[in-house]
């Protein structure tokens, strides 16, 4: 176990002050048997009421109404949570699934739904082409497979942290063999989904050891980071991480799942001003280690 604090800050910048619509905020975990959430606080500027939420993914969500005009809007979020590592690999699929292709359950297939369904237009079939070019014989291992395209993304791609909004499509990242951690994850997530599985975004913070003096040094912190989530009948959600070729790591930090990236998005909202009073945006995002003796963030 691992007692780990995230601070991150989202700040806008405008010419003029400007009237904030009501935002919404995914930057509060969820409290599982991998991840228990110690203390989690939300500074405001300028002030505002904050209401919560669960979404339809039961993700937690604050939505702020603002209460003055400002020419700066800064959102800091402080969590103090514990990490709970599960054995990495160290889970069990269940017999019928070991081997790709297997079918899911009736039950299964129902409550995944859409998540089982490619979100993204294909229309020469590249996609599905690049994903069957993985299976080497049916039947074929499951996790070799999956670890394959996890391992392909990572080791075939040119990570590029991109600071426009959205997400690349996946024939995109394909065809360019550069993106972002959530470009890599969705283009994981569209291969799994093309070959049958049921997969969704995950977006969150990462853990570096380096940043507290230890040896590795990951692609993706210091930043919002996302990655994928792959069911399999018995082992239930795996974490998989295309920007740094990990599986079910215990450095993954989830805030929130959601089907599709657009639905994940950490501080969403807008403003009512005059045309270009927007001027920027700076996102500063820390994650590390608590010793013993430091004190804790209050809920």
């Amino acid at each position: 176990m691992q007692t780990l604090t995230v601070r991150h800050v989202t700040q806008y910048t405008y010419a003029n002050p400007v009237t904030f619509q009501p935002h919404r905020l995914m930057l509060r975990p969820r409290d599982s048997h991998d991840l228990r959430l110690v203390g989690a606080n939300i500074s405001l500027f300028p002030h505002g009421n904050i209401r919560w939420m669960h979404d339809v993914f039961g993700n937690s969500v604050a939505v702020v109404d603002f209460l003055e005009p400002s020419d700066e809007l800064k959102i800091e979020s402080v969590l103090t949570l514990e990490r709970y590592g599960l054995g990495g690999l160290d889970f069990e699929i269940e017999e019928g699934a070991t081997s790709y292709p297997f079918v899911y359950s009736p039950d299964d297939r129902i409550d995944l739904g859409r998540m089982l369904d490619p979100h993204h237009p294909d229309p020469h079939g590249e996609l599905e082409a690049w994903a069957k070019g993985f299976i080497a014989a049916r039947p074929t291992d499951t996790m070799a497979l999956l670890t394959d395209i996890n391992n392909s993304i990572h080791k075939g791609f040119s990570y590029n942290l991109r600071f426009e909004e959205g997400t690349q499509p996946p024939l995109e990242t394909l065809r360019l063999g550069t993106g972002s951690c959530r470009d890599f994850a969705l283009l994981l997530i569209e291969t799994a989904r093309a070959l049958g599985f049921g997969a969704r975004f995950v977006t969150g913070y990462l853990y570096d050891p380096a940043l507290d003096g230890g040896d590795s040094a990951l692609v993706g912190a210091g930043a919002t980071h996302a990655w994928a989530d792959i069911y399999l009948p018995g082992a239930g959600w795996v974490e998989f991480d295309p920007t740094n070729g990990t599986i079910a790591a215990d450095n993954l930090i989830r805030v929130a799942v959601t089907r599709d990236p657009s639905q994940a998005v950490p501080v969403a909202g807008g403003f009512t001003g005059l045309t270009g009073d927007y001027l920027g945006m700076a996102v500063d995002v820390s994650v590390r280690c608590v010793r013993p003796e430091e004190p804790l963030a209050a809920a």
